[in-house]
């Protein structure tokens, strides 16, 4: 199944500088490579193409919101299907150079969860990029667990930016002093820095920017959404392709506008309703048959003698 995406401008068509058209999934998350320098899913490239780009050795996958120590009955065993995602994106006949993770990678900030995920996260052998969520920054030191870990040559509560293949990739953190319900929020310090890190960057640079929270208004009655990322989507205006990678709501929602794409991932932990579908957000429980449905992977294949890739939807309940 390939996943689609229109705005309003179908008339126009949307820049392939920034469309991602086809979103495709694997082990929960979505494989980009890089088409013309631009971030892409690649569901977008024809068969020689799609090859040379794997060939070429870049492409990144994002997963989301593991929730280890999570054990309610939306998913008693959320540690079993990360494990599971794990070995799915493993598996995959092209490797790709690295996983970013948007958040939540516990479910309550204990050491023993943090350890549990690195374990199996940092045991697949890939390099990880990771932001905090608001459940990976409730120990009582306001954060210093996630920080111990992951912290390393970050600034504040843990953002910070990388060059790779020459896309510039920034990580931000808006969930701190999240209140329930409550949007995400910036600050004044990572804007400015943000600012500042900007400065260096060519306008013909990709962008990639990853967060927990939407930086879009998705649905701000249950605080999905960032309340000053209209300062942050400013300082980036100026560049040709912006794509934002979120986490948080567990679902796939996405769009187009101006030059951002905005994409956020499904969780491999549980899923949460659609927005404005339940009283309100939260772990969705369906049936025990359903769940590993609901955390689905795409493989992607290339197939000689057809011009675009296969790309066959399963989930983690398929053998």
């Amino acid at each position: 199944m390939t996943h689609h995406h229109n705005d309003d401008r179908e008339g126009e068509g949307i820049s392939r500088r920034h469309a991602l058209e086809c979103m495709i999934w694997a082990g929960t998350g979505v494989l980009w490579t890089l088409s013309g320098g631009v971030p892409t899913s690649l569901g977008l490239l024809g068969e020689a193409k799609a090859a040379e780009a794997l060939a070429s050795g870049f492409t990144f996958l994002q997963i989301s919101d593991s929730h280890i120590g999570f054990d309610k009955a939306a998913n008693p065993h959320a540690i079993d299907t990360l494990k599971e995602a794990m070995g799915k994106i493993q598996a995959l006949p092209h490797k790709p150079s690295f996983l970013i993770h948007t958040g939540d990678i516990t479910h309550l900030s204990k050491a023993a969860q943090f350890d549990n995920a690195a374990q199996i996260i940092g045991g697949a052998g890939f390099d990880v990029h990771y932001v905090p969520g608001e459940h990976d920054l409730i120990d009582d030191a306001n954060g210093q667990a996630y920080l111990d870990r992951y912290g390393k040559g970050t600034k504040g509560a843990g953002w910070y930016s990388f060059d790779q293949n020459g896309v510039h990739f920034i990580g931000l953190v808006n969930v701190v002093n999240l209140k329930a319900g409550g949007l995400g929020n910036l600050g004044a310090e990572q804007l400015a820095w943000l600012a500042d890190d900007l400065k260096a960057v060519s306008a013909s640079t990709p962008i990639v920017v990853f967060a927990h929270i939407p930086l879009w208004a998705v649905y701000p009655q249950w605080g999905w959404g960032t309340d000053d990322a209209a300062q942050a989507l400013a300082l980036l205006k100026g560049f040709g392709s912006v794509t934002v990678l979120n986490g948080h709501i567990h679902q796939i929602m996405q769009k187009v506008e101006g030059n951002v794409t905005f994409h956020t991932a499904r969780s491999t932990a549980f899923p949460q309703p659609a927005p404005g579908t339940a009283a309100s957000p939260g772990p969705m429980t369906v049936p025990a048959g359903q769940l590993r449905g609901l955390l689905g992977i795409t493989n992607v294949a290339v197939t000689q003698g057809k011009e675009e890739l296969a790309i066959i939807d399963s989930t983690l309940a398929d053998a």
